[in-house]
């Protein structure tokens, strides 16, 4: 399995509008601090990045008694995150070899992350020691392997042989941490759609995508060629496009 190097992506990673665009309020954590009321809470965003989501939530949260958490194997992304956020501690590290206690952690968001772990198993271990009996670990990524008219397949066809590398399919996430001792509730939402191409091509010249990282250049720049010539020809021209999303909450038991 190839591995994303975040050191070339980290000054570009933020412009990519969409990544911003969606981060909301985590309606699974408000409803775990609802339903678990204590004098404080610890929270670990796994694989942080430049700290889009604990920015978003710390903003959300700021009433409550929460100590912010943060982790990430690139010192490129965690420079960015400790920008824009004050109040959390970041800590490089591998998600397969965590450096806290066990039982330290309430809540632990995973977001667009897990592919990227060379070992799932061992990741899921850490991750189920560290966390809390009746702690919550959320898992949010793409379901690749429900979306496979996606635009970037379309134009760049070696990224989906990529992928499927590099990410478990639902059932084997599902069965993963159920064996792990998780209690696993596992939802999937889909759309299909058609998409105006020219809004696309700046992600693609981009190149921030992680796996457009794996392909090669030259099946890279062929594919951006093939974008970049269809809306010449036809600013407005749709393709019919897939995205699916993996939305996993798993509660320690």
């Amino acid at each position: 399995m190839k591995i994303t190097d975040y050191t070339n992506i980290a000054e570009r990673y933020d412009k990519n509008q969409f990544r911003t665009d969606e981060i909301r309020l985590d309606n699974e954590l408000e409803e775990y601090i609802e339903s678990n009321r204590k004098p404080e809470y610890q929270v670990l965003d796994l694989s942080c990045g430049t700290g889009l989501y604990l920015e978003k939530q710390i903003n959300a949260f700021s009433g409550l008694n929460i100590s912010w958490h943060g982790l990430d194997l690139s010192d490129q992304m965690l420079n960015k995150a400790r920008e824009k956020v004050i109040y959390a501690t970041f800590v490089k590290a591998n998600a397969e070899n965590m450096p806290y206690p066990s039982e330290t952690f309430d809540f632990i968001s995973n977001n667009y992350a897990f592919h990227h772990y060379s070992n799932k198993g061992q990741a899921l271990s850490e991750i189920y020691r560290i966390l809390m009996k009746g702690g919550i670990y959320k898992l949010h990524n793409i379901a690749v392997h429900d979306m496979p008219d996606w635009w970037v397949y379309h134009y760049f066809p070696s990224a989906f042989r990529e992928d499927e590398k590099r990410f478990w399919n639902k059932g084997k996430i599902f069965n993963e941490l159920t064996e792990s001792g998780f209690k696993v509730n596992l939802r999937i939402e889909y759309r299909r759609e058609n998409i105006r191409v020219n809004d696309y091509l700046f992600h693609a010249e981009n190149r921030d995508i992680s796996v457009l990282t794996l392909i090669n250049d030259s099946e890279y720049y062929e594919g951006l060629e093939r974008m970049r010539n269809d809306v010449k020809i036809n600013p407005d021209i749709n393709i019919v496009n897939d995205f699916a999303e993996l939305f996993c909450t798993a509660e320690k038991f």
